[in-house]
């Protein structure tokens, strides 16, 4: 099976099963045996469809002669398939994206003509490269449907949607942080280049690089050894904004899979004191415990716990208490790119579960200690609403300033929010407060 055909399923699953893309696409490169060039093409043909789905959809209204209702969605999806390689992707040529899309049709395709309409379309969208309509609007350019093209305007400064809507679209880049309990930057630099992978260091986060050329992350060496984790500077500046050092004491990350919290507050606290890393399921604790052992992290214990239950034995015994609550994930839909297509009615659920999960877990800070309350999102309902709601009703705490590097104007609020496309990360939310001694 072929970098193709495995895009198709993933596109299939997402379509007819809701699949996560990611998901499905690390558990059908797998199942397909694909190797690290295939795989690495598997994903970003599928990725670059539901990136770019609505803007296809746009030419491909002009290349077809009957309505685009009217296709199967199999049909639709190899057409997408071969869209998006003919428009987007220089280094395959225009004939072996319209041949194996014809093939994927006679295969995939229940009706017999399919793969002639197929041939036909990707032909005229070959010889009418560059000469098509472009489109005008934000949905069909950015492939975002208007109803959340809507909610993020009404959500980000102005001037920065645009940005954003880019941004969603761009590759996902690996990013990594140092474990620097196992080496320097520079020793993992000189490591990586020994295996064939190309660094360059993040803009303005410390020990942070940026990789390319990885093929597999996890076979490499450097992976296998501990050197490094995985993780978005977005998130790694909501530990530092923590202040963790090797004089905390006790730490709690409550919603913490896949671990890289509590993986960056060890790196903080020089692998001294105890960090509690939680999570709902069981098998995010046997993942959040096995990144642990890689990094040689010993003073993080993986528990499996429900953030919103509360645990008598950790009232007010913690230093610092990290809330990564869950949320409408719209700050990474780089990473996630169908996370743009989902139903939003449920979303707007959320910042009560977020309110709860938060008055819980502050029961565990000790008397001066800090709380830190981060999402993934940029809308204010789950964000800055959440966090004035909390303080209203908890008058014994207050926000406390973020201590913030280079690119970043002064804070005094204890809130900052991320934007895609504007720092070179995900989007996020990072609040810091304090309770009163």
């Amino acid at each position: 099976m072929g970098a193709r055909e495995t895009a198709l399923h993933g596109l299939m699953a997402c379509r007819k099963n809701g699949a996560w893309s990611n998901a499905v696409l690390k558990e059908y490169i797998q199942r397909d045996r694909l190797d690290p060039r295939d795989a690495a093409l598997a994903t970003r043909l599928c990725y670059g469809v539901l990136q770019n789905r609505a803007r296809l959809d746009f030419y491909l209204k002009q290349l077809l002669t009957g309505k685009l209702r009217d296709l199967h969605p199999v049909v639709r999806d190899v057409l997408h398939l071969g869209l998006y390689q003919i428009y987007e992707l220089d280094k395959i040529p225009d004939s072996a994206a319209v041949n194996e899309a014809v093939a994927l049709t006679k295969q995939y395709g229940k009706n017999p003509r399919a793969a002639a309409l197929v041939n036909a379309v990707l032909r005229n969208a070959v010889r009418t490269k560059g000469t098509l309509k472009e489109p005008v609007s934000y949905a069909d350019r950015y492939s975002h449907p208007e109803e959340l093209i809507s909610l993020l305007k009404a959500n980000l400064p102005k001037g920065t949607l645009e940005g954003m809507l880019a941004a969603d679209n761009e590759a996902p880049q690996t990013v990594v942080q140092v474990n620097l309990q196992k080496t320097t930057t520079e020793d993992l630099v000189k490591a990586l280049e020994q295996e064939g992978v190309s660094t360059r260091p993040h803009g303005w986060m410390e020990n942070c690089l940026i990789l390319s050329g990885t093929g597999n992350l996890e076979k490499l060496d450097a992976f296998q050894k501990g050197l490094f984790y995985v993780q978005d500077p977005a998130s790694r500046l909501s530990i530092q904004c923590a202040g963790l050092s090797r004089e905390t004491g006790r730490v709690l990350d409550c919603c913490a899979a896949p671990g890289g919290k509590s993986f960056a507050a060890a790196v903080a606290m020089e692998g001294k004191g105890q960090i509690t890393s939680c999570d709902i399921y069981p098998h995010k604790v046997e993942l959040i415990q096995k990144g642990a052992t890689r990094l040689g992290f010993d003073n993080i214990t993986a528990v499996c716990q429900d953030a919103a239950a509360f645990v008598p034995e950790w009232e007010q015994a913690m230093d610092a208490v990290i809330v990564d609550a869950p949320c409408s994930g719209l700050g990474i839909i780089r990473k996630k790119p169908d996370i743009r297509y989902k139903d939003l009615k449920p979303m707007q659920e959320l910042p009560e579960l977020q309110l709860r999960i938060l008055s819980n877990q502050s029961r565990y800070v000790r008397p001066g200690g800090v709380l830190m309350y981060s999402t993934c999102t940029v809308l204010r309902r789950e964000n800055e609403e959440v966090a004035a709601a909390f303080l209203k009703e908890h008058p014994d705490f207050y926000p406390e300033k973020l201590k913030l590097p280079g690119p970043f104007p002064e804070n005094e609020t204890g809130m900052l929010t991320l934007i895609p496309g504007m720092y070179d990360t995900d989007g996020f939310f990072i609040c810091r407060m304090r309770r009163n001694l």
